[in-house]
């Protein structure tokens, strides 16, 4: 096994990293989600370099359809979850309904 699959993973996994610290960081809802959609980008790396099995072998084929697979989920979350970050946008900013009180 050379060192390119294991720098691919590193790369993964460093990116899986500054996704989720961006995540926890920072408090804006549309950053949460970018720096969530660059974690599993770095997810999606590690699952590629870990399909690679030799020079002279074929990459293992599922972990790659997993990915692809992932791809589609994350594009299908982002944007939900990118439609209900401008639903919440919309909604009046009071914390408590005052007016319903006697």
């Amino acid at each position: 096994m050379g060192s390119s699959p294991l720098l691919y993973a590193v790369t993964g996994a460093l990116i899986f990293g500054i996704g989720l610290l961006a995540s926890l960081r920072d408090e804006a809802l549309l950053a949460r989600i970018i720096a969530i959609n660059i974690s599993g980008v770095g997810v999606f790396l590690m699952l590629v370099s870990f399909a690679y099995r030799g020079f002279e072998l074929a990459p293992d084929p599922i972990p790659h359809a997993l990915v692809l697979t992932g791809i589609v989920v994350a594009v299908a979350a982002s944007g939900l979850a990118l439609a209900l970050e401008k639903r919440l946008a919309e909604l009046p900013k009071s914390k408590t309904h005052k007016e319903d009180s006697p």
